[in-house]
């Protein structure tokens, strides 16, 4: 069996974030049935561009491979009810909602407790289910902005910045994965299932970490850096050579002494004034200018073998495209392919969780409503007549 293989998630989620959790889930086998809301033409990721069709994208493709979908109005009694029975025989609950809808919605584990009392209820939401802000929708963007990350982020000259990558998203997804899984660890050991109220807010500023303790406990301000420079460690940041730009990490003081070595001035790892982290740090204004000059001198790889000779932390400044193609990413696999029915062979990144040696099965991701059969007929075991009854709630066509 996979390791998740008898976890059934019944996912109220769309765009990234829910899903980002809920798809590394899928891959180590749970059962991820997404309930797709018929009014709204079901998860919004279906129609992200570029590379969009009809209601496929591969926006969509990225965090939903391996799920299977039901379009259902839970405002609905039929919808209700289908959507009940799935909670009796699920173990997860799972919503990307405002903080205050899940209530509204009745999805909490009060909720829910009555129909199966190890239940877990999971929320992910912008800002938490309590708090003066719970009502407020919560976007990466917003959330980067808030939190602080923007104000640390960018050059010294210029304006606040995002990151390149929505990883408050991300990171908000695998925090409630790992509450997930932990809730389900102790319902089956207890027999008793509860909420998990999970927020980008709290993901984003719990990962503040050290600029916060440093901020909390002493008269320390985080700014922004030149090159993106390691607020205190130095020289841990990136430097542009002849063609191209490079990272160097000194995170140890031997890694110094190597990197002195290596560019030719090895007088500058015992140089007094260079000596330790402390040092480096009340010097830099005239260390770094003088590795800059030096860093010019020659190509990126130049530079690179140099320093990879001399085991000193580094690496290229690559794009996305690079990234891809470096040979450490297909040695790990980390490309798989799916096929699906409107654009051929999608190739995408896998799930960087890894459990065993088993090699995982990738599943493209549903069609809207794609599994509707395979929910009624098997999951719930409903009979012709039943299903005959509820067809009008449970097909795209005439739900919607």
């Amino acid at each position: 069996m996979k390791p998740l293989e008898d976890l059934r998630i019944v996912a109220i989620e769309q765009y990234g974030a829910g899903p980002f959790g809920s798809v590394h889930l899928a891959d180590l086998g749970a059962e991820v049935i997404k309930i797709e809301d018929p009014a709204s033409g079901g998860d919004v990721g279906r129609y992200v561009p570029p590379y969009q069709e009809g209601e496929d994208s591969l926006f969509f493709e990225a965090f939903n491979r391996n799920k299977r979908s039901i379009s259902l109005d839970l405002t609905t009694p039929e919808g209700r009810t289908i959507f009940e029975d799935l909670v009796r025989v699920s173990d997860i609950v799972y919503s990307n909602l405002r903080g205050d809808v899940p209530a509204k919605l009745g999805i909490t584990f009060d909720d829910l407790r009555h129909l199966n009392p190890t239940i877990v209820c999971c929320s992910l939401s912008g800002f938490g289910m309590t708090g003066p802000r719970l009502a407020e929708p919560g976007y990466d963007y917003v959330l980067q902005g808030i939190a602080g990350w923007m104000d640390i982020t960018g050059e010294p000259s210029g304006p606040p910045t995002k990151s390149g990558l929505s990883l408050v998203d991300y990171s908000g997804g695998l925090v409630a994965a790992i509450s997930m899984l932990a809730a389900v660890h102790a319902a089956r050991r207890d027999g008793v299932g509860t909420d998990c109220d999970i927020s980008l807010f709290d993901t984003a500023v719990s990962m503040l970490t050290y600029p916060a303790i440093w901020t909390l406990n002493g008269d320390f301000t985080p700014t922004r850096t030149h090159h993106s420079a390691h607020p205190s460690l130095v020289p841990f940041q990136a430097f542009e050579a002849m063609d191209g730009w490079i990272v160097i990490a000194c995170p140890k003081e031997k890694f110094w002494k190597r990197l002195a070595a290596a560019i030719g001035r090895p007088d500058l790892g015992t140089a007094e004034r260079y000596g330790t982290f402390i040092a480096r740090r009340e010097n830099s204004d005239t260390l770094l200018p003088l590795l800059d000059d030096i860093f010019a001198t020659l190509p990126a790889l130049e530079w690179l073998t140099k320093l990879r000779a001399a085991g000193v932390p580094c690496g290229p400044v690559n794009s996305v495209s690079e990234a891809l193609n470096d040979a450490q990413t297909d040695a790990r696999g980390m490309i798989v392919e799916t096929e699906h029915p409107r654009f051929g062979t999608v190739r995408q990144v896998r799930s960087a969780v890894r459990v065993g040696n088993a090699t995982p099965e990738y599943r493209r991701a549903p069609l809207r409503n794609e599994d509707v059969d395979y929910v009624l007929q098997d999951v719930l075991r409903y009979d012709e007549g039943r299903i005959a009854e509820l067809a009008a709630h449970t097909r795209n066509e005439e739900a919607s």
